[in-house]
């Protein structure tokens, strides 16, 4: 798999710390001094912004105003501090679903997931999916240990004020029910002792 791009413009700190770790890392990290130089290799087409995510502190509105980049390519930097592998587990998050936002149709199982009409097909039967739903098959099907609920609430969920684990729990159970329903397919999300798993 090709490797996809992050692009700090702007913030030295956080790419040291990338840096420092970046054998362990799933993505390359590209680091800008100013707006000036991104600017200037965005406009030679040296940035591959198909496959960047760029890395913004909060207060930094400059990114918005640059139309060649989908606003859901920036990622804020917000909660400091932060813990680094927190961080690099947001980053790797984000990274799935904009590949997926390139890639309307992903094969998972005997399944296509078609992003773009929200819904999963096997053979000659569609199941309708909502966002949450796509969201948290594409982060099962990313992993290669079961998921606890705690994980999902995070990395899917985001921490969304309101929201409990009893909640995800819940959301779990309706979605390998609406598959089983559909599909007759009872182990498409696998329940483990330590968590969910698509595999």
């Amino acid at each position: 798999m090709i490797k996809q791009n992050i692009n700090i413009v702007n913030y030295q700190t956080l790419y040291n710390i990338l840096e420092e770790i970046k054998t362990y890392l799933s993505f390359d990290i590209f680091n800008y001094f100013d707006e000036k130089e991104f600017l200037r290799h965005l406009e030679t087409n040296q940035i591959d912004i198909k496959k960047s995510l760029f890395l913004v502190k909060k207060k930094d509105k400059f990114f918005y105003k640059n139309l060649k980049i989908n606003k859901n390519q920036i990622f804020e930097i917000s909660d400091l501090p932060i813990n680094i592998y927190s961080l690099v587990e947001k980053i790797n998050i984000q990274l799935i679903k904009q590949r997926y936002n390139y890639q309307s149709k992903v094969f998972l199982k005997n399944y296509v997931l078609d992003i773009n009409s929200r819904e999963i097909i096997k053979e000659n039967k569609k199941l309708k999916l909502t966002e949450r739903e796509i969201d948290t098959i594409l982060f099962l099907g990313n992993r290669i240990k079961p998921q606890n609920i705690k994980t999902l609430l995070s990395e899917v969920w985001g921490y969304m004020p309101g929201i409990e684990t009893h909640t995800v729990e819940t959301h779990i159970y309706r979605l390998r029910k609406k598959i089983a329903d559909t599909f007759n397919d009872n182990d498409f999300i696998l329940s483990h002792d330590d968590g969910y798993l698509i595999k």
